[in-house]
């Protein structure tokens, strides 16, 4: 866990948050409010720039109108962002997860519930089926107690079945845990879950991209496992049917560039199905925790440095080896030469720069989020482009 002196205070200006809402409550694409945040580096100074800035931004007609026109901030929303553990993180903040900016679609604000610089720690996500078998759940929460003791935070989506479990076990093994909603930061789904939803905010964090009160329905779960895939360095999918939103999220983690793993089952479990489509279209096949310990170190090792380097504080080391020092990000270095000639100043997709460096798109992400970091790089939709 990181230092009790590193927690986050939650204590933000609610003129702020107030503003941020009204951009978040205008709807429509998530881009140009993004290009206005960034723009003009706070959600105030957005709103205050006007229908022509906005305009310029790419908003369209009813997105302007609805800030012109702003609904009152909902009083069960500032109530909740009234808790001292509660924050609502904005695209313009420098808190904001430095992965989950590199994904195509990111979110433009999170509702947090607990410390928001978790949402930093190098972590992994575990997906599968919500009526898992009992072999499934008992992969879940193996699998996931091994990551939180090797010093990885795990990430699911707080649904029944192989995100319960493994959110579970995180705890249980006093690691941390990250949980993506697809309702309101409040409205644990299913109901059942309500207390793991509490636990996980006391010790780890809880975010949603909807307000509080907003009920579960169909259509957020996608976004949310966007989220999921985006927060975290590599997915592990445990068991999944053909159709199911653990492939969605299998799915969303490749194009965001990022590792994923498949657990082999037996060929009588349809909950395998999913699993063994997934490793016939070249998802790594790993039977042990080990294994995905071993091809997410050095990303892990990159964030890490990211991560120390917002807190100016030491980050504890896991005790399986993967370390947060230096991460060998010299210009010099061969790997980073190559890719450096691999990028253009016209954006590429992370397949085309695994094309043309030879390295795996594990090792690209390490050095890509290096090079961001340092002003050299831009991401934008999943494509890479030199900035120099």
């Amino acid at each position: 866990m990181l230092p009790a002196n590193l927690a986050d205070t939650g204590l933000h200006d609610p003129a702020l948050d107030d503003a941020l809402l009204r951009l978040v409550a205008a709807g429509g694409p998530s881009l140009p409010r993004r290009r206005l945040l960034e723009a003009y580096a706070s959600p105030d100074a957005a709103l205050a720039a006007g229908p022509a800035a906005w305009r310029a931004a790419g908003l369209d007609t009813a997105q302007m109108r609805a800030l012109q026109d702003p609904c009152p901030v909902d009083a069960r929303t500032r109530d909740w962002l009234a808790h001292p553990n509660h924050r609502l993180l904005g695209w313009h903040d420098p808190d904001y997860p430095a992965l989950l900016r590199r994904i195509p679609s990111p979110p433009l604000a999170l509702f947090v519930a607990g410390d928001a610089h978790l949402l930093w720690y190098p972590s992994i996500a575990v997906v599968g089926s919500r009526i898992p078998t009992a072999g499934g759940r008992d992969n879940a929460r193996d699998f996931s107690a091994a990551f939180a003791e090797a010093g990885f935070a795990v990430c699911s989506g707080l649904a029944a079945g192989v995100d319960a479990a493994a959110h579970q076990a995180a705890l249980g093994a006093d690691g941390i845990t990250l949980a993506v909603l697809g309702s309101g930061i409040d409205v644990p789904y299913p109901r059942s879950n309500n207390d793991l939803h509490r636990r996980i905010a006391a010790r780890g964090v809880v975010v949603s991209e909807h307000p509080p009160g907003t009920q579960a329905r169909r259509e957020h779960f996608p976004s949310r496992n966007r989220i999921i895939a985006g927060l975290s360095l590599g997915t592990l999918v445990i068991e999944a049917a053909e159709r199911s939103g653990a492939l969605i999220t299998a799915r969303m983690a490749t194009d965001a560039g990022r590792e994923v793993f498949a657990l082999p089952g037996s060929i009588h479990n349809p909950m395998a199905r999913g699993c063994h489509r997934l490793i016939r279209d070249g998802v790594a096949l790993v039977e042990s925790a080990d294994e995905v310990v071993a091809a997410l170190a050095p990303l892990a090792a990159t964030l890490g440095d990211a991560l120390r380097g917002r807190l100016a504080a030491p980050i504890p080391s896991s005790g399986n080896g993967i370390s947060v020092a230096a991460h060998a990000d010299a210009p010099a270095d061969p790997d980073y030469k190559r890719l450096w000639s691999a990028l253009g100043h016209d954006p590429s997709p992370m397949d085309r720069l695994v094309d043309r460096t030879g390295l795996t798109a594990a090792e690209l992400s390490a050095m890509l989020l290096v090079m961001e970091l340092e002003g050299r790089v831009a991401c934008e939709h999943g494509r890479y482009s030199r900035l120099s």
